[in-house]
């Protein structure tokens, strides 16, 4: 096992990695800008440097300063957590050449799934199920109207480089993709360096489910267990579960065979996530991306298994052997507590003058009363976390916990979760990506 860890990362998964490399005894190191100074994550840290100012350019997302970190504390291992730096090939490259442990795939891994037309081929090649679309770039307006006559409006559009939900548009004709095709190639280019774009068949109705991979250390790569991921806001997730309520034990079978087949192709270690869209009318399922890294609703997975996925990360990228628990109990969601407001979720950034997190549920956060929540991140407050023996306990528990969580200073979204948490559609277990959407139509 390695001895020293630097966490490449802030917040509530900084924390996270080094609650468990504390507990297995590793040395570790928090890197800070200057605007995450007082956050909780660098006093818990046994050692803690500051990399720049608040701009992640300069700092969370400087992998000069960030090494330089690492040899300055002579770290052995660097963790990215998730975000930042943590599928930049180059780095990941770079921190293996340089004689460190990087606790995540290979370089090759994550560079064979960053481009989605890459991804969708070798998924393609390797017998997992791909939505019908462009199996390369397309190369302007008429080859994007040709190519969505043959998949079929509506298209959705898609930056190849993209991922975590950005970089995407629908097009239900001709004219709209004309317009989505413009929009989504010059958000590529401004966010990704690419502005290679894609087509796939959009499904209007679809869930959003994902198995969560371990690659070990001997080379076999097991498939834990598949979450729920449709309840989203611009693409991007609010809540998941575990299972999920849309998943029998035959897809199940299905779909966690197609998961490994997946780490399979690319020769996968350590802990990665498969991405699937789940047609929920015929129980069809096609590969959406992968994640090459620690996904943010990994807790979920963890309770339900009764184990701790960072752990396994260290023990994989130590060559380790791993203990796993491939059959689950309980049911366990994760609600994202987010500093935006609950009607528009527009971002909320603000001081925060009280923060009282429930009792009997399990809180990972990034912040405390007297931390001021920035505007130069992801909104993330914290993930709260709840198990129960079956979905409707989960439920009962996570209403609960909504109830007594207590947050005031920033805006923030715990009044959305509770009301979902009544809304007859998620209760069903019967919903889609789309539910958030129905639930704020009409809001302004």
């Amino acid at each position: 096992m390695i001895e020293s860890l630097l966490v490449a990362n802030r917040g509530e998964i900084a924390r996270r990695i080094i609650r468990t490399a504390n507990r297995l005894g590793i040395r570790t190191i928090a890197v800070y800008s200057e605007a995450d100074a007082d956050l909780p994550f660098v006093a818990e840290a046994d050692e803690a440097v500051c990399i720049g100012p608040a701009n992640p350019a300069q700092s969370y997302r400087n992998a000069d300063a960030i090494l330089a970190a690492a040899k300055e504390r002579k770290a052995q291992a660097i963790h990215p957590g998730y975000g930042f730096l943590s599928e930049n090939a180059t780095f990941a490259r770079t921190v293996a050449s340089s004689g460190l442990v990087w606790i995540g795939p290979g370089a090759d891994a994550i560079t064979a799934m960053g481009d989605k037309i890459n991804a969708r081929n070798l998924m393609a090649a390797a017998g997992v199920p791909v939505a019908p679309g462009t199996a390369e770039p397309v190369a302007g307006v008429d080859a994007a109207i040709a190519a969505a006559e043959t998949i079929g409006y509506p298209v959705m559009v898609k930056a190849a480089a993209g991922g975590g939900g950005m970089g995407m548009g629908v097009a239900a004709d001709e004219d709209a993709l004309r317009t989505e095709l413009g929009k989504v190639q010059a958000f590529a280019e401004r966010m990704f360096g690419d502005g290679s774009v894609l087509l796939e068949r959009f499904f209007p109705r679809v869930r959003h489910v994902e198995v969560q991979i371990l690659g070990l250390a001997d080379g076999r790569v097991v498939a834990l267990s598949e979450r729920e991921c449709s309840v989203q806001r611009r693409n991007q997730k609010l809540v998941e579960e575990a299972p999920s309520p849309a998943v029998g034990p035959e897809l199940r079978e299905r779909i966690l065979a197609a998961a490994v087949k997946a780490g399979e192709a690319v020769g996968y270690r350590n802990a990665g996530t498969v991405e699937c869209l789940l047609d929920p009318a015929t129980g069809e399922f096609f590969f959406l991306e992968m994640n090459t890294r620690l996904q943010v609703e990994h807790p979920i997975t963890e309770l339900i298994h009764g184990i701790d996925l960072v752990e396994l990360q260290l023990r994989i990228a130590s060559g380790e052997d791993v203990t796993l628990k491939p059959e689950t109990a309980g049911h366990a969601i994760e609600l994202r507590i987010n500093a935006e407001d609950p009607k528009r979720f527009l971002p909320g950034p603000g001081k925060i003058t009280t923060w009282v997190e429930p009792e009997g549920a399990r809180v990972d956060s990034g912040y405390t009363a007297g931390n001021t929540v920035t505007p130069f991140y992801d909104s993330l407050l914290a993930k709260l976390i709840v198990f129960g023996a079956d979905r409707q306990d989960a439920l009962a528990k996570a209403r609960a916990a909504v109830a007594g969580f207590a947050i005031a200073g920033p805006k923030n979204n715990l009044p959305f979760f509770a009301e979902l948490l009544e809304n007859e559609e998620f209760l069903s277990g019967d919903y889609d990506t789309a539910i958030v959407s129905r639930m704020r139509k009409g809001v302004k």
